[in-house]
């Protein structure tokens, strides 16, 4: 630490026999600079070079299956593999049915989507567990966006009206609105899986660490309740076009109340015991999942009774109700995306893609945690963007893993994604053979599943009181993300949950304070005097410290707690010693003015326990930039005009750098370097160096 000494009336025999103790010094390894130009060309070097070895390590990296599929296990983990992928690729029937119905498409695109999606991820994944397809909350934003460009295209929202509309080339002059609809799916699908290919390539996947759980977990909630509310018209059989704008969940809550007296009774009959069957058979197969092999698919029997229902009782034709209509089968030629739409939906498509990486990788993490094995973030972002891209050409939507689904997978035995492929295999034959049985099925039906399926997300509403004792700054989070996903705007959401976060963490480092510290007994223990009893503190030395980076947004605040803390704030007692001054030059002559201000700095140091030395414990201080260092500078400057030494203590490192190329250190100034690596040293050294010194004041 910089040491300048104010006086010079010991001898250099009492230098020899009093002089302070000399603190330990590590010698640091140097640094060897390497030019940028030259780590430049290395790295480049090192990704373009062209061998038949480093082409085969990047196929294998890029398509993980080449790595795992020859190492397959086929006698310990085909049954499973296939039992898990029979009992998802069930489950996935009606849900995928259901959840086009919430992304504004035709049943027939869902199945396609769950279909292609299990291929792609299945040849790119990293994840042996984790179940992609769709995802509600995903089905949602895909829905509003469709549905707000049916409406700026002049689509009537009654959904079988047949109109003319602004089309590519490609598709033809002439294209209804369930066409339309398609093709703005496809292209939000198509733009949402670029994005997450591009993140890919420039290697941000550890932006999924800045979306902690409480976002998340917030954000899907507020989502769900949006779900449930654009659900509610099909559970009453009521034609409404979606509210669109910030406020839809109140304005769609509105718009129902104004309608209930158009209400079809069919449809909420039939809506109400789909509920009392689906609701209490769901609880069961979570409560017995353990002694269960495999959850029972009522959803998928609820969904045949239905139909059979409707197709008998001719429910569309007697009493109005809205069925899925005509399934066709087989897969339509590919199609390209619409380029003209691309920059309406590129924000929206930008929000999807972080929404769908974000889940997939939270899951992925989560699960190859629990089983002991690593998933490359990098490479789940190449495969969820495949799963989106190539499937786009297909008229599907955007997918991504989902929870519920991946939980069933884990459970029925699943040991690699070769139960995806299996999924496939049963969604193949339901769109090639079976898919035209579901046309009468009610789309109230397809609502009950929807909304049974949120029973997760909504239950997070009981975990509040536990979460907030648990951690409050999270359920804070949490409930802002929620409310603002529910009652403002659902992408939205997402953005104030990410500042909100962001300002709690900054929050933090500006909460912080300055702790003074105590040994305990003779240990190299130092602890907060205010936290803990029976520490002690050292004659003449306080020692502090700050538990958070000292940088520009927290350097004022720094200096505020550490003078607060000492007790002793050099500025004020600047301003009053000059004020002092100029009131002593008024009543008397300057010839009394050097006396009274020895006496009243004698009075303020010992009023203030003849504290000599302040030492920072720097430990906590991960980094300094320029304005941290310049704040040390002031504090150090602040309190040598008053006779007090400071000295700093454990700084790691960068923050040593940083004193460095900061100017703290200044030779010309008679401030040479010294470390303490230890709180002990830094206080033997104030000791040594004030008996060496006598009444004399040292400062840093």
């Amino acid at each position: 630490m910089p040491i300048e000494e104010v006086c010079d009336s010991v001898s250099a025999e009492d230098d020899a026999k009093k002089g302070p103790d000399v603190p330990f010094l590590l010698e640091e390894r140097v640094k060897e600079k390497v030019p940028w130009k030259d780590v430049l060309r290395r790295k480049v070097g090192k990704k373009c070079s062209c061998s038949s070895a480093r082409v085969k390590a990047l196929l294998v990296d890029s398509i993980p299956i080449v790595k795992w599929l020859p190492k397959y296990q086929f006698k310990n983990w085909i049954i499973g593999d296939a039992m898990s992928g029979l009992i998802v690729g069930i489950l996935l029937v009606p849900q995928s049915i259901a959840y086009s119905l919430l992304a504004e498409q035709d049943p027939i695109y869902g199945l396609y989507t769950s279909f292609f999606a299990s291929i792609i991820y299945a040849l790119l994944g990293t994840s042996k567990h984790i179940s992609v397809g769709m995802f509600g909350v995903l089905c949602l934003l895909v829905g509003q966006v469709v549905d707000r460009e049916l409406t700026l295209a002049g689509y009537p929202s009654n959904t079988n009206q047949t109109t003319l509309g602004n089309m590519d080339n490609s598709t033809g002059p002439i294209c209804d609105r369930s066409c339309y609809a398609v093709m703005v799916g496809a292209t939000l699908t198509f733009t949402a899986g670029i994005y997450q290919v591009l993140m890919g390539l420039l290697q941000v996947g550890f932006v999924s660490v800045y979306l902690s759980d409480s976002l998340l977990s917030g954000f899907a909630t507020g989502a769900s309740l949006t779900i449930l509310t654009s659900q509610i018209k099909y559970f009453l059989g009521l034609h409404l076009p979606r509210a669109q704008g910030w406020g839809s969940l109140i304005k769609t809550w509105i718009s129902l109340f104004k309608n209930l007296g158009h209400t079809n009774f069919c449809d909420l009959i039939t809506s109400v015991l789909c509920l009392l069957v689906l609701v209490p058979t769901k609880e069961l197969n979570d409560r017995f999942k353990a002694k269960l092999k495999a959850p029972i698919p009522f959803e998928l029997f609820v969904v045949i009774a239905a139909t059979l229902a409707s197709h008998f009782g001719r429910f569309e034709e007697t009493y109005g109700s809205d069925v899925a209509g005509n399934i066709p089968t087989g897969f339509m030629p590919p199609q390209l995306p619409s380029w003209s739409l691309i920059p309406n939906i590129a924000v929206d498509a930008f929000s999807i893609a972080i929404v769908g990486f974000a889940i997939t990788v939270s899951l992925s993490e989560m699960f190859a945690k629990k089983h002991g094995y690593i998933v490359d973030p990098n490479q789940e972002m190449y495969a969820i963007g495949f799963c989106n891209i190539i499937p786009s050409f297909f008229r599907c939507f955007t997918t991504s893993a989902a929870l519920t689904k991946t939980l069933v997978k884990e459970s029925t035995g699943c040991q690699t994604q070769v139960s995806g492929l299996v999924t496939a295999l049963v969604l193949l034959l339901v769109m090639l053979v079976i898919a035209p049985a579901f046309y009468s099925l009610q789309k109230c039906v397809l609502a009950v599943i929807i909304v049974v399926n949120l029973r997760g997300a909504l239950r997070k509403f009981g975990d509040i009181p536990q979460m907030w004792r648990v951690n409050r700054v999270d359920t804070i989070i949490w409930l802002i993300t929620m409310g603002t996903s529910a009652l403002v705007n659902t992408e939205l959401g997402l953005l104030v949950g990410v500042l909100v976060s962001a300002f709690c963490v900054l929050g933090r480092t500006q909460s912080a304070q300055v702790r003074q510290l105590g040994q305990a007994g003779d240990r190299e223990l130092f602890e907060d005097i205010a936290s803990y009893k029976g520490l002690q503190s050292q004659p003449g030395v306080a020692v502090f410290r700050y538990e958070a980076p000292i940088y520009y947004a927290n350097q004022a605040l720094f200096k505020k707690s550490l003078y607060r803390s000492v007790g002793l704030d050099p500025l004020k007692e600047k301003a009053r010693r000059r004020k002092l001054e100029k009131q002593r030059n008024q009543k008397q002559g300057g010839k009394d003015q050097k006396q009274e201000m020895d006496v009243s700095t004698n009075v303020y140091l010992l009023q203030h326990n003849s504290v000599h030395t302040l030492v920072i414990d720097c430990s906590p201080v991960l980094f300094l930039d320029t304005a941290g260092v310049n704040a040390l500078k002031e504090v150090c400057k602040d309190y040598k005009e008053l006779g007090v030494s400071v000295l700093l203590a454990q700084c790691n490192t960068s923050v040593i750098d940083s004193l460095r190329s900061g100017g703290f250190y200044d030779p010309e100034k008679g401030t040479k370097e010294i470390q303490f690596y230890t709180l002990s040293d830094a206080i033997s050294y104030a000791q040594s160096l004030k008996s060496q010194n006598g009444d004399c004041d040292t400062v840093v």
